[in-house]
């Protein structure tokens, strides 16, 4: 499955909104510095998801806010 993910990093309040369209906007505490955001959205979407981090990958968007994120079930 693919989704395509809108990321905010430094946010102080992590938080996951659903959008309509399949779309999520996740909001993480890490900064975009070294890939730790790239890094925390893993594993918040692992969580979410119930997959083990190893099953997500960033498709594309690495250094970008918008990604496209592949999840293997």
């Amino acid at each position: 499955m693919q989704i395509r993910v809108k990321v905010k990093p430094n946010s102080k309040i992590p938080r996951i909104i659903e959008e309509d369209n399949n779309n999520l906007t996740i909001y993480l505490k890490s900064p975009p510095v070294d890939g730790k955001a790239n890094q925390e959205l893993i594993q918040v979407l692992a969580k979410k998801f119930n997959v083990p981090k190893s099953s997500i990958t960033i498709k594309s968007g690495l250094s970008s806010r918008q990604k496209l994120v592949e999840i293997m079930d």
